[in-house]
């Protein structure tokens, strides 16, 4: 057995679940307490739990990008579509936490000068298209690993169209990411929706295109 190579992914797993574990609490759980909470509450929660929450949120981003490039660096040989789209993902989501929400929440929860309602709409809405590129990301992990030909999926091929279509989408939903709108990701329900039926649609990309 690698170990070194079992490490690093072992590794990756468990900084993985520390960061998509606290982006589903910030999305799912903390924007609904923050609705509801008193001003007392609301207050206490932003000086204290946020900050530390946002910790272990950004630091959990650091170590799966870190360890995700080492492990993609012993599989170079060996890419395919799954790795390269899954890859993207990860890397666009670590992005947009350390150049876009970190420093927007920042600003949100007070701790740095600015405004506020604007940085916080900023923040949630990068947040909300990690959490829609959470679930297409972890089924490429999966898939990347595990090829079966029955399912006819075109993992070993290069630069094909079906990557090409990928990478247009991603393109086009990180530029909403950046300067768009919520839309149907204004909801728990529908960015849950949303991220599943994205996962659908690459599937469906990478076998018929």
């Amino acid at each position: 057995m690698d170990l070194i190579g079992f490490l690093f992914r072992w590794s990756h797993v468990l900084f993985g679940i520390t960061w998509i574990g606290m982006l589903y609490y910030f999305n799912f759980i903390q924007g609904g307490y923050f609705k509801q909470a008193s001003a007392e509450g609301l207050a206490d929660a932003k000086a204290k739990l946020a900050p530390s929450a946002l910790w272990w949120f950004r630091w959990g981003a650091m170590g799966t990008f870190i360890t995700g490039l080492a492990l993609l660096g012993k599989l170079a040989i060996g890419l395919n579509n799954y790795i390269i789209v899954g890859a993207i993902f990860g890397t666009i989501m670590f992005l947009n936490v350390w150049l876009i929400i970190w420093p927007n929440q920042k600003i949100a929860l007070g701790m740095a000068e600015g405004d506020a309602p604007a940085a916080g709409a900023k923040a949630l809405l990068a947040s909300r298209h990690n959490v829609l590129y959470s679930a297409p990301m972890a089924f490429c992990m999966l898939a990347s690993g595990h090829p079966d030909p029955s399912l006819g999926w075109n993992l070993y091929s290069s630069m094909s169209n079906s990557l090409i279509v990928m990478l247009v989408i991603i393109a086009a939903l990180q530029a909403n990411a950046m300067f768009g709108k919520q839309g149907p990701l204004t909801t728990v329900k529908g960015v849950i929706h949303a991220s599943l039926g994205l996962t659908a649609v690459m599937v469906l990309v990478f076998n018929y295109v």
